[in-house]
């Protein structure tokens, strides 16, 4: 085949490939939010990638929608959606078996969501998201109660309270400005999306737009604090949580947000950002049936949170799953190798093995790019005596071990 036939090893743009420690990284995080997230009370549930499209167009951002989404007509003639979020799907999840679950209802998910945007720090085309919703309640405890899962997610990843910054505010300011100066629904979702947009835009073209709206934009900033965001940012206080205030300017994207929003923001220099949020919507069971559910809950990507603890010094150590490799001195030797290789195994030893076909340094060498910490060889010597020596890849140091004595050096 001529070089100009090959075909890239460039994945598609704006996704990622996920080598070995890349992939140990997504298994710590993933095992955080799972182990953090059991203890407050939610289980998990997941769902198919496929969503049909009518299931975005009445609430998720027009943006996302009409621009972002990764849309496409199925072979039987029906609009199909690569999820951009998941929060429309576990709404339906929910209303379809309403009778048989209890309330309130503590769920999360972690799915990989799509959509089509140019790719640019903190935003791929695909990234992992973690969803955590809570149905049923409208009491202001259950939206501070989420608003403690996204603290305390923080901090079980390893954060200091100095490190972020929770910013709170109400979607009922902006539905309240709306109804005063009497803007149709249309114009309420312009409006919407501007303030989504804010931060991306010259103050300028900002107060043009706003203008073309009808609304003024001292209307837009409320000096004083809603009552009951008031009280929780005070009750949060009292319980030593000092870093969440109220900021009028946090509104949230998506159309389905009916009252209390926040976003998690990253206090470092280099990385001054938001990093996720969440808040109330009370309304989005409705479109599958006649009673609203209320709910509120919030998501967290996975390249957001990277970018994170990579500014802050908190990714993992990557650690090899492998505790020891047994390099073999000949190809014939590979199937005793093999038995003892089971043998570890079955004492809960993690062993990779090398099948003799390469020379013993480059056995050794394809274990320390595996970054496995121990090597064994192993040949006729060996495996008549009974004795082996163990060697740090990391240190060069060896130690002489018997057979019988292999699995407990490596599980001490």
């Amino acid at each position: 085949m001529s070089k100009k036939d090959r075909l890239s090893v460039e994945p598609y743009k704006g996704v990622r490939d996920f080598y070995p420690e890349d992939q140990a990284f997504l298994n710590y995080l993933f095992t955080t939010f799972r182990t953090f997230l059991a203890k407050a009370g939610y289980v998990e549930y997941h769902a198919s990638i496929l969503e049909p499209a009518e299931l975005y167009r009445s609430k998720t951002s027009d943006e996302i929608v009409n621009e972002q989404s990764y849309l496409f007509t199925d072979r039987g003639g029906r609009e199909v959606m690569l999820r951009p979020e998941m929060t429309p799907t576990v709404a339906r999840m929910v209303a379809a078996k309403r009778r048989e679950l209890g309330f309130p209802l503590r769920l999360f998910s972690i799915p990989n969501v799509f959509r089509y945007e140019r790719p640019q720090r903190g935003r791929l085309r695909e990234h992992y998201q973690l969803n955590v919703d809570l149905f049923g309640s409208r009491s202001g405890a259950a939206d501070a109660e989420i608003i403690g899962v996204a603290y305390g997610l923080m901090r079980a990843l390893g954060a200091e309270e100095k490190d972020f910054v929770i910013k709170v505010s109400s979607r009922t300011l902006l539905e309240n400005i709306c109804s005063e100066h009497g803007l149709a629904e249309d114009a309420r979702a312009t409006l919407l999306s501007l303030m989504d947009r804010r931060a991306k835009m010259s103050e300028e073209d900002f107060d043009r737009d706003l203008e073309a709206i009808g609304i003024p934009k001292e209307k837009l900033s409320s000096e004083e604090v809603p009552a009951e965001l008031a009280e929780m940012i005070k009750d949060f206080k009292e319980a030593g949580i000092e870093n969440i205030e109220y900021a009028p300017d946090i509104i949230r994207g998506f159309t389905y947000y009916t009252g209390m929003v926040f976003e998690v923001f990253d206090t470092h220099p280099k990385n001054n950002r938001s990093l996720f949020g969440g808040g109330r919507f009370d309304n989005l069971t409705a479109l599958f049936e006649d009673e609203s559910l209320p709910a509120v809950g919030m998501a967290m990507g996975d390249v957001t949170i990277r970018d994170f603890l990579e500014v802050r010094g908190l990714m993992p150590t990557y650690v090899p799953t492998t505790h020891v490799y047994l390099a073999t001195t000949a190809p014939e030797l590979a199937v005793k190798v093999q038995t003892l290789a089971g043998e570890m195994r079955r004492k809960g030893v993690n062993v990779a093995i090398d099948f003799g076909e390469k020379k013993i340094g480059d056995q050794l060498k394809a274990a320390t790019k595996h970054k496995i910490p121990y090597a064994i060889v192993v040949g006729e010597d060996e495996l008549s005596s009974g004795e082996f020596v163990i060697r740090n890849l990391e240190t060069g140091t060896e130690e002489k071990r018997s057979r019988a004595e292999l699995p407990n050096f490596f599980l001490q």
